[in-house]
């Protein structure tokens, strides 16, 4: 009656062996410091694009929300870039200052970042509603630091978007 008894203490305290080496192993890979994440641009504010929707028929304006951040970990670049573009549902006359007509709206993933002093150019891959749209539409950004002012530049489906910052801030941080 007693060898089985003795074979559960063994299995039992291998058990409680494994399972003490294997908490040991996870508190010792937790108290190790994780590596900080580089911010290298960010930002977001309200931009006006110069020459409007770019459509034929007239100038149509359009404003901006954007907000995007990338950053480097290990050799790693990953971030987010949202953009939507809005416009007036009249282009001039009654109306035409009441932006309410969404004309593009970007999400995407931001995969590459290459920073030159003051200015970061961000590419990624994004779905787009409105002008352009598209899924896994390939996308580049250049932004400027700065404030209101600072201007940036959005590619993608073809199209190019040259974009003044009216409130809010672009922060490129660099890449040290």
């Amino acid at each position: 009656m007693q060898e089985p008894f003795k074979y559960l203490t063994r299995v039992n305290r291998a058990l409680l062996l494994a399972t003490i080496a294997m908490a040991s192993a996870v508190a010792s890979v937790c108290a190790q410091p994780a590596q900080a994440a580089k911010v290298l641009a960010r930002g977001a504010g309200q931009t006006i694009i110069q020459g409007g929707t770019g459509q034929a028929g007239g100038f149509v304006p359009v404003i901006t929300t954007i907000a995007f951040h990338a950053e480097r970990q290990g050799q790693g670049v990953s971030g987010d870039f949202e953009c939507l573009a809005i416009a007036p549902a009249v282009p001039t006359g009654d109306g035409s200052g009441q932006f309410t007509v969404n004309a593009m709206y970007v999400t995407g993933q931001i995969t590459n970042v290459v920073v030159d002093g003051e200015t970061a150019t961000l590419k990624g891959t994004a779905t787009i509603t409105g002008l352009g749209a598209g899924t896994n539409v390939p996308f580049t950004f250049v932004v400027r630091n700065g404030g209101p002012g600072s201007t940036a530049v959005l590619t993608a489906s073809g199209l190019t978007f040259h974009e003044i910052l009216l409130e809010g801030s672009f922060e490129v941080a660099g890449d040290d």
